[in-house]
Formats: C-alpha cells, sequence, structure tokens
C-alpha cells in the first residue's frame, strides 16, 4: 500500500523544480532592478547583485515536519557544490555567499551555526570536521574529499560564507506572500494578476534552461512585466491572454456554425473565413477568462455587445440602402462584403474598455453574434430570408 509518506516522495522532485520558480520570482520582486538571476548554473539559483557580487542558492522544499540535523545530507551536497565554487572562484578572493533556503526547520546542533547570526568561523569550520569524522555516509564522504585541500585559513574563510535561512516559504503559501507586494492592484484582482506574471516567468525559464534566451533573467525585466499586467488590470483595461493563440482543429469546410456560414454566403476565400474562426476562438475563450476571473462589471458583456449592434444597424443602413428586391446577387454580395470588411477592419473605436485596443476582441465579437440563434449580425442582405426558408423546409 503506498503511504503518505512515499506519495511526497514521489512528488517532492516535481514540486522542487516548481518551487524554483516560484522562489526565484519571489526573490526577484525584492533584489534592486540592476541585478539578475540565473537558474542552474552554479547552483539551483543564483542572484547576482549590481556591483557583480553573486550569491549561489539551494533550494530544498521538504515535507512539512522535516528537520535538518548536523548530517542532513542536504546540507552537506550543497556544500559539495558551494566549494567547487569557491576553488573555481578564486577562493579567498572570491565575493560570494552561499545560502541554503529550505522549508524545514534546523534542529539543536552544529547546523545552528549557520543560522543567523550563528557561530564565529572558527566554531564553524571546527564543527564541520567533528561532523564529518564521524560520518559514514557516502554522500557526505564525497564532501570530504573536496574540503581537504583547502588551508585552514581557506576553510574559516568558506564556512563564514554559508548561511541556512530555515523555514522558507512553502511552494503553495508563496503566492500569498507575492500577493502583498502587488497592492497597486486591486485585491480582487491580484490572483488573476499573478497567474500571468508566474506563467510569463515560467516561459522565460524555460526558454533559459533551453537555451532560447540569453544566461540570466533580469530583475528590470519582471519590473517591467509587473508595470504592463498592472496596465492591464486597470479599471479602464482589461488583460489580453490570447494574442498569437490558434484553435487546433481548424476545418473551414467542414465548420457548420452561424457565423462560418455567413461568411460563406459571401463567397469568400477559406483564408478569410480561417482568420474569423480564429478571431471567434481568441474572443470566446478570453471572454471565458475574464468572467473566470470575475474580471467584468455586471452587464459589460451585454452593453458592449449592444453598442456592436447598434453600430452594425447603422452602417448596415448605409451598405444596403440600394438594396432591394430587384437587387440581384452581384449586389447583395457587394453591401454583405462591405458591411462585414468595415466590421472587420473599420472598429477599433469600438472598445469594451476604453484602452481594451487587441483587434480579437471586437473582431471576434462581431463573430460571435453573427453565431447566435438566431444571429444578431449578419451580412448578406438574404441570409435571415434564407435561413428562414431552410428551418421552413425543415419543419
Amino acid at each position: 500500500m503506498t503511504t503518505p509518506g512515499t506519495l511526497f516522495s514521489a512528488a517532492e522532485p516535481g514540486l522542487g523544480y516548481i518551487f524554483q520558480n516560484r522562489f526565484a520570482l519571489l526573490r526577484m520582486l525584492d533584489l534592486p532592478e540592476g541585478g539578475e538571476v540565473f537558474i542552474e548554473r552554479n547552483d539551483d539559483v543564483e542572484f547576482v547583485a549590481v556591483d557583480g557580487r553573486i550569491t549561489l542558492g539551494s533550494l530544498k522544499h521538504k515535507a512539512s515536519g522535516d528537520r535538518l540535523s548536523d548530517l542532513s545530507v542536504d546540507f552537506w551536497k550543497s556544500v559539495r557544490v558551494w566549494v567547487n565554487h569557491y576553488k573555481r572562484d578564486g577562493r579567498a578572493t572570491s565575493s560570494a555567499r552561499y545560502i541554503l533556503y529550505s522549508t524545514a526547520s534546523v534542529s539543536p546542533g552544529y547546523l545552528q551555526y549557520f543560522v543567523g547570526d550563528g557561530g564565529s568561523a572558527e566554531l564553524r569550520a571546527k564543527g564541520a570536521a567533528d561532523v564529518l569524522a564521524r560520518s559514514s555516509s557516502k554522500e557526505i564522504d564525497k564532501v570530504k574529499g573536496d574540503l581537504e585541500d583547502l588551508t585552514s585559513e581557506e576553510a574559516q574563510d568558506f564556512y563564514s560564507r554559508i548561511s541556512i535561512a530555515a523555514g522558507a516559504p512553502r511552494i503553495d503559501a508563496i503566492p500569498q506572500i507575492i500577493d502583498q507586494r502587488l497592492r497597486s492592484t486591486h485585491p480582487e484582482r491580484r490572483t488573476a494578476l499573478f497567474e500571468r506574471l508566474e506563467g510569463w516567468f515560467t516561459d522565460r525559464v524555460i526558454n533559459l534552461l533551453t537555451g532560447a534566451i540569453g544566461g540570466s533573467i533580469k530583475v528590470q525585466e519582471v519590473t517591467d512585466k509587473l508595470v504592463a499586467l498592472n496596465e492591464q488590470f486597470r479599471s479602464d483595461n482589461l488583460p489580453i491572454d490570447f494574442r498569437n493563440k490558434v484553435p487546433g482543429d481548424i476545418d473551414v469546410v467542414n465548420d457548420s456554425r452561424m457565423f462560418v456560414a455567413q461568411l460563406h454566403a459571401l463567397e469568400f476565400q477559406e483564408e478569410r473565413v480561417r482568420h474569423a474562426i480564429i478571431d471567434y476562438y481568441r474572443a470566446f475563450e478570453q471572454r471565458s477568462l475574464w468572467a473566470r476571473e470575475r474580471l467584468l462589471f455586471a452587464g459589460e458583456i451585454e452593453e458592449y455587445e449592444d453598442r456592436l449592434v447598434d453600430e452594425w444597424d447603422r452602417y448596415k443602413a448605409i451598405c444596403c440602402e440600394s438594396i432591394d428586391d430587384g437587387s440581384d446577387d452581384a449586389a447583395c454580395l457587394k453591401a454583405g462584403r462591405a458591411l462585414y470588411n468595415w466590421a472587420v477592419t473599420s472598429t477599433e473605436n469600438l472598445r469594451i474598455r476604453r484602452d481594451v485596443s487587441e483587434p480579437y476582441v471586437m473582431r471576434g465579437a462581431f463573430q460571435m453574434l453573427a453565431n447566435e440563434d438566431p444571429p444578431k449580425v449578419h451580412w448578406h442582405p438574404r441570409f435571415l430570408d434564407k435561413l428562414a426558408k431552410v428551418f421552413g423546409a425543415a419543419a
């Protein structure tokens, strides 16, 4: 039978990767804007200050109630990473600091020297030698070999650079901590803002680790992204999330939706119908997300659609002014195409809110109105008559 302990053990590596990203983001919100962060370069995270000083951080997300003891492998594995960096970086001439961030607490004993002000460099070095001498762990034995060529002075210097940040925030607590950094945003919108900020940051980390971008993430980048997101969450704006998103199952020929049928009635080429399907998808998904995140005012969508229908009705009157019962198909096609072209190219001023200028919001809204049953807008002057005949024949 699987026990809770083994479940956590299986989940721990996955949690560790997510924790790494969340913790790095949290720290970057508190760092000076001239700094930068490396992920998985010399350690889990590496913070580089404006003056070039670096701090290597090992991150450990442990089970609730876990403690770090003197012979904790987590600590000594980190020491092994750090001492090798220390030697590569010039030993005593290095400016590096080393921190173990762990959600665990520290048991009474030697490791307490590294918490807070801790013990002197001499006590740390002597205590390390005593602990390592009584260890029988093969993993810790590897550390002994890496430490052997340090002089007494270098050992003290090295251990003086180490800190343990015990009781680090757990992965599920970090969003609430970041929430307090977002006080310029309305409380009801902070969760939505955080999710977008974290999604962007995760993409940046993935691109960094796959080599798609340069080796670090600048603190200024996080600041700039946060400012941009804050702009989207003002009362006269809304976030845009589906730019460049495309549905995976576009079938221009066999799509039976009403708004697609309307475009076929205008005899448009497939590419234009494809664009309409994409606009519909983006607008529909965007509205759904806004609604789930409660970013819309009561009745806001209905009021916006009423404005669109009113403007459509006015322009339809212009386009179809010369259409009568005697008008041929060519005249109807010309009028319908002109009406549709207006809707998708000349309605950028018809915004749901003043600063929501993303074109797919407007274009997709018209497609959604054209997809109603019966459609609230139509393009071909005789489309509704044809539709009525189809339903009449079916009845």
